[in-house]
This record gives C-alpha cells, structure tokens and sequence, in this order.
C-alpha cells in the first residue's frame, strides 16, 4: 500500500548548504502491517513522514499511497494521524476540541455525537470533558491527542509519531491495546517512537533510520516464517553452570554468576539450553539482556546508539 523508491529530501540552509534529510530510501509496506520508525535524534524519522503525510514533496524518487501521491491520498480519503507534539488552542475544552476536530476530520453533522462519545470512552476521558487543555496533564494531553486520531473508524492510514509520549505505563499498555484492535487487511499503521520496547511489541517490521537512509528493516513480533533477530541473554542455573558455559562459545560469567551469552537466534539459543541440560545444567531463568530489537538497532546505528 505504500511504495517509497530511492526516495530522497534535500533542504539548503540559510548559508546555502545542502543537506540531505532522507537519502536513496525504498521501503514497500503492504497493507495490513503495522510498521514501526526508529532511529536516533536527526536520523531523518520526522522527514519521512512529512513525506508520507503530503507535508513535504521528495527532491528525488517516488512515494505513492495506494498508488497515489501522500497529498492526493490524504485529500481523498484522510489519515489519522498522532503529531509528537499536539498544537491546540490551550482555552478550548476537551469536549470543545474533540467536536472541532472531529468536523476537520469530516465526521458527518449525525454521527459526530457518537464518534466524540466513542473515543472518550475508548481512552477513558470522560472525567475531562469540561476541562481545559491547558488543565490537562502531559498524560492526560496525550490521551486527547490519541482520541482525536481516532474519530473515524475507516481511515485507511494512521500514523502515530510517539504516541507513548507522557503516558504512564497503565496507558502504555493500553495502547497497546488499541493499536491491536485497529489492524485491518487493508489498513497501514505506522509507528514512529524511540522506544524500542514498545514497537517491538506492537509492530510487525521496525525501519531503522540513521544519516537519513533506512540502515535495516527488522521483523519483530513474532511475524510467520520470518527469522527473529539476535539477541543476548543472561542465563542463570541452579546448577551445572560449566555446561552452559560450555554449550555457548564466548559465554561469560557475571559478578553474580549468572552466564552472559552474546547475541543469539532462537534456534541457536535453544539448542544450546538443550546441550546445557543434556549435560546436566538445571536452568531456572532466561532473561534477555537487551531485546532482540535492541540488539539490532545498536548494530545499525554504532556510535549514534
């Protein structure tokens, strides 16, 4: 559903300096998926999806929604969309904001009073009505921001740009939640957020961006027929603790004497628990030491992790 080929966005500085914010990116995400954007400060994340949004226009290459130009697409048929940072008169009311917004959004005159109603139960805003924004706290702010995106149940792209952004870990999770509920066939959600944690559970592939090109697209989330990427792990074993150590080249003991194992697939580290207990270790925990999704991010970006 989306096509990006050899995509690239140039600015020239106030001195005349060209800068390339995205440089030679193709990228193909089918609809369905749930993508997730990650990649250090200036890493060029918030370019992409100005270009996705129909914000901005590439200086090379092609980038097509649904076989159309972002501009077109969003003109015809709407986004939802999440901005990291929600610029909103701070006097309105939550009520006031959520009607306002839902009318830009084209929720038809008859249906708006249910759609409002819809979002403030799904994000549990009900107390907030009457507020003012600027009454708001950073979490309670975000959550408003949240329910705006969701106004309209049939847009066919969302885009959330940290979304988590404020939320307390109750809500963290239930956002979770909703990004679950909100996967159809022929919808694209995209998730752009420095947290890693969180799109490595939401999100069926993670481009990771560094020096405005996509260094590596990882498939995370447990997506069918896809090798999971490396990890490293910390082991430790009630006893026969020189059979893990002996199961996995280049394992090292902690000051604890829990055994670190260096980054591993699944089936590597299984079969090395299998060789550890064959030669009589007694496992009692597995714990990565990053997430798998960590693990590569840091391999793409070096330095700049």
């Amino acid at each position: 559903m989306i096509a990006l080929r050899s995509v690239s966005r140039e600015y020239r500085s106030l001195v005349g300096r060209t800068v390339r914010a995205v440089d030679d990116v193709s990228l193909e995400v089918a609809a369905g998926e749930v993508l997730g954007i990650a990649g250090p400060n200036g890493a060029g994340k918030t370019t992409l999806l100005a270009m996705l949004l129909g914000f901005l226009r590439p200086t090379a290459g092609t980038l097509r929604v649904d076989g159309m130009e972002p501009r077109a697409f969003v003109e015809a048929h709407g986004v939802a969309y999440v901005p990291e940072l929600m610029a909103l008169p701070l006097h309105w009311t939550v009520e006031n904001a959520l009607h306002r917004l839902a009318t830009l959004a084209d929720v038809p005159a008859a249906e708006l009073p249910a759609a409002v109603d819809r979002v403030v139960e799904l994000l549990a805003i009900g107390e907030h009505r009457g507020k003012r924004l600027k009454a708001l706290s950073k979490g309670n702010f975000q959550r408003v921001g949240i329910a705006q995106a969701l106004l309209r149940d049939d847009m066919r792209l969302v885009v959330f740009d940290e979304p988590t952004h404020g939320l307390d870990p109750v809500w963290t999770a239930r956002f979770r939640e909703i990004v679950a509920t909100m996967r159809r066939p022929d919808r694209v959600i995209v998730v752009a957020s420095h947290n890693l944690d969180e799109l490595e559970r939401i999100c069926d592939r993670v481009a990771i961006v560094d020096r405005g090109k996509i260094q590596r697209v990882v498939a995370v989330g447990g997506t069918a027929g896809v090798a999971s990427p490396a990890a490293a792990y910390r082991i430790r074993a009630a006893a026969g603790s020189d059979a893990v150590v002996a199961a996995f080249p280049g394992a090292t003991r902690s000051t604890s004497g829990d055994i670190d194992v260096g980054a591993v697939d699944l089936p590597t580290l299984n079969a090395g628990l299998a060789a550890a207990i064959a030669g009589g270790a007694l496992i009692s925990t597995v714990i990565p030491r990053e997430s798998a999704l960590e693990t590569a991010f840091r391999s793409a970006v070096g330095g700049a992790a």
